[in-house]
């Protein structure tokens, strides 16, 4: 049944709504009860009680029946209503909409906005619309003795149930809302964190690949010196000469792999143990991008005059590197960053000579999955991960990041700044 189609996103953890119904029976016994006992106000007892009777039950059937850890949509849907149904019975025998607690009545439609699915939310909103109608026109009187003095202006009594309807709505509209963002927010960071593992996977297997070339090295080499010795050796015979050939070619290939499977190890490692300034962080991004792009990289660093050193952090450079990968993807022919340092600030701008920000997108800039309906860079554009990525991981290192069209040139401009005190405790 597509409606109650379930999502990864609308999904109910079903022990903290279990403790929450504990407080809402445990709340309407006591009230029920202090209010008969104690107040001496008349009212059906015993089918008050057993209407809570169902919420105890149905808590039950959660803890010692229903096995799952979160609670479907539909689930969770079902059980929400009961608890409307349930507390709706309560108010109809106690004053109906004039009873004081029936705004409880909104509460299992509002919380139904931040876990369930848009149908299902809507669905519960209608019923809990139509039960405050119908509790405002059919209800049972209020519990003796009030009913004997409280008496309601019809202006007044109206107002309620349109109260109650009008706060429904609007809290349940602010909560889809921010629910939305959560969930959305929420993905983005699970790729994020989905990301950097791999990239700290990759360092790794960069690092052991460095360490196989350096303990193989030996051994290679101990073999390549007996076949050549094997070679003068047997120099007149032709069948054990070509094996020996092949054996020797196959060594000078392993050797070509390991090289490869390194990416240059000795300045790798360097990158890697090294203190950098920001200059070192971003010539090494660059090439990475030089082996895969036509495009011109220009760095200006004249306003250089403070080469602090940085602890290499792989958040920083993936950060300026998903910046400067959206500039190359971006620009038509060149990529310029202009690098400044002095006492108290270190600064990276980052431009390109493209179209620029869309306008459409502009003032979302860093958000997650926001996508420009500009025809020209559409099929280029992603979901704004990359800059929610890269900005996410440079503000956690303390950046400051500013994103707007660039103001001497045709594209678009970073600009990533730091202060050098908050640089040196990284």
């Amino acid at each position: 049944m597509r409606f109650f189609e379930t999502s990864k996103y609308f999904s109910l953890k079903k022990s903290t709504y279990i403790n929450l119904r504990w407080i809402a029976i445990i709340g309407q016994l006591v009230t029920i009860n202090l209010i008969y006992f104690y107040f001496n106000f008349k009212s059906d007892l015993i089918l008050e009680n057993s209407i809570i009777l169902i919420g105890i039950l149905s808590n039950l059937y959660l803890i010692y029946i229903n096995k799952n850890t979160q609670l479907s949509d539909k689930g969770a849907f079902l059980f929400l209503l009961i608890d409307i149904l349930q507390l709706s019975c309560l108010i109809y025998l106690t004053g109906g909409i004039a009873n004081p607690f029936s705004i409880f009545l909104i509460i299992p439609a509002i919380f139904s906005s931040l876990y369930l699915g848009f149908k299902s939310n809507i669905l519960l909103v209608s019923i809990t619309v139509l039960i405050i109608i119908f509790l405002t026109f059919f209800n049972q009187p209020l519990p003796y003795p009030v009913s004997e003095h409280f008496h309601v202006d019809y202006y007044y009594y109206y107002s309620m149930p349109t109260a109650l309807i009008v706060a429904l709505i609007f809290l349940n509209y602010f909560a889809l809302s921010f629910g939305k963002e959560s969930r959305i927010r929420k993905e983005a960071l699970n790729k994020m964190e989905e990301i950097m593992s791999k990239e700290h996977e990759l360092l790794s297997l960069g690092g052991q690949a460095a360490a196989a070339a350096h303990s193989l090295g030996t051994p290679f080499s101990t073999i390549k010196i007996i076949s050549s010795d094997l070679l003068k050796q047997f120099q007149d015979n032709n069948d054990v000469k070509k094996d020996i050939d092949l054996l020797m070619s196959q060594i000078e290939r392993c050797g070509e792999i390991l090289k490869k499977l390194t990416l240059n190890p000795t300045v790798e490692d360097d990158f890697i143990d090294k203190d950098l300034t920001m200059v070192d962080y971003i010539n090494e991004i660059i090439k990475s991008f030089k082996e895969t792009s036509k495009k011109i990289f220009i760095i200006n660093f004249d306003q250089y005059s403070n080469p602090l050193n940085i602890n290499k952090s792989m958040e920083i450079v993936y950060g300026l590197r998903n910046f400067i990968g959206n500039a190359n993807k971006f620009s038509k022919s060149k990529v310029f960053i202009n690098i400044k340092s002095d006492n108290d600030i270190t600064e990276v701008i980052i431009e390109d000579d493209g179209e620029g920000y869309p306008k459409d997108v502009l003032r979302n800039i860093g958000e997650p999955y926001i996508k420009s309906y500009k025809s020209s860079i559409k099929s280029k554009s992603g979901l704004g991960l990359g800059i929610f990525i890269g900005k996410t991981l440079l503000e956690k290192n303390y950046a400051n990041i500013l994103c707007r069209n660039s103001q001497t040139r045709s594209g678009a401009e970073v600009n990533i700044k730091w202060n050098n005190k908050d640089l040196s405790n990284l």
